[in-house]
């Protein structure tokens, strides 16, 4: 079957988590994408799973990421963090100024749209908006929230900022896996957003942490006070879907310690550049911090509750 009318080029680079069902959704969606990934073997696996969609949608294995790029019309990426994403689209040791051959960007086409999805920092937004423009081509920051299930389930929260042209362009692509689409504001706009989304998790973890541990200890048993408080107003994602676990003790899953610090480590830096008050935000860093140390690293963050715990059973 041939891809509809519909049907655009794109290359995803990033195969993580939520990358590998990302780019698979455009296939499904009946896209041509071209994919990389800096290990081989997940490239190699993803394009054998996707080589082709009943919607006529095709999944192209590529060396690097200009190869990704070259005659896509969107290329969206999802990747680490700031130099992961400089090094996607610069290409080696390359710069703004210096584009290397293996860079996304020195293999893009005029009018092509970048898209990347990496939660990152909004100064990187802002300079990866001014590295397009200046060899005139678009670029969307849009951040994701949902997790690897949304991802899995393509029910994504995404959100951007750029030019409403250029998200006018990515926002079909983008459909294939995402429930809801904002476009905020300028450049950085989206990377600002998630640490919002950021800060309201951090405080819904660190709530749910502290009244679970504080349950606890007046000798409550806290699976039935999670029936009575969840469908009132103390309700949140948090409990709802990691309560039982919290007082499981059960981690092995969902975002990691390492992740969230990541991104509240963005959000105190952007802080720490507008000049704005995020106490919460900073408290809860530390207690990831802590649970890093404690070598709970690939946890979910929830796991910050075992803090609590210690501190209760010193």
């Amino acid at each position: 079957m041939t891809a509809s009318s519909d049907s655009k080029t794109c290359a995803f680079i990033g195969l993580g988590n939520m990358g590998y069902p990302m780019a698979g959704h455009l296939v499904t969606a009946g896209h041509n994408v071209q994919v990389f990934n800096r290990t081989t073997a997940k490239v190699e696996k993803w394009a054998a799973e996707n080589a082709q969609s009943a919607g006529g949608g095709s999944g192209t294995a590529c060396a690097t990421p200009a190869e990704a790029a070259a005659g896509a019309e969107v290329v969206l990426i999802c990747v680490g963090g700031d130099d992961d994403v400089r090094q996607v689209l610069y290409g080696h040791g390359g710069s703004p100024s210096d584009l290397k051959a293996d860079g996304a960007l020195s293999a893009m086409g005029q009018g092509a749209v970048v898209v990347d999805h990496t939660t990152a920092s909004a100064n990187l937004a802002r300079e990866l908006a001014e590295a397009c423009a200046a060899v005139n081509v678009g670029f969307v920051d849009a951040p994701i929230s949902g997790g690897q299930a949304g991802a899995e389930a393509g029910q994504l929260s995404v959100m951007c900022g750029g030019d409403q042209g250029h998200f006018d362009s990515a926002q079909p692509i983008i459909d294939s896996y995402a429930k809801a689409i904002t476009l905020v504001g300028p450049a950085g706009a989206g990377q600002t957003t998630k640490m919002v989304n950021q800060i309201l998790c951090a405080g819904a973890i660190q709530g749910a942490a502290e009244a679970i541990a504080f349950g606890e200890q007046a000798g409550l048993d806290m699976n039935l006070v999670l029936q009575a408080v969840t469908q009132g107003a103390a309700g949140s994602w948090y409990l709802s879907n990691r309560g039982e676990t919290m007082v499981s003790d059960e981690f092995d899953f969902g975002f990691a310690v390492d992740w969230m610090a990541k991104d509240l480590g963005l959000v105190d830096d952007e802080a720490q550049r507008l000049g704005a008050k995020t106490p919460l935000t900073s408290m809860t860093h530390g207690y990831l911090s802590d649970s890093q140390q404690a070598g709970d690293n690939r946890m979910d963050a929830t796991v910050i509750v075992r803090r609590y715990r210690e501190q209760r059973d010193s």
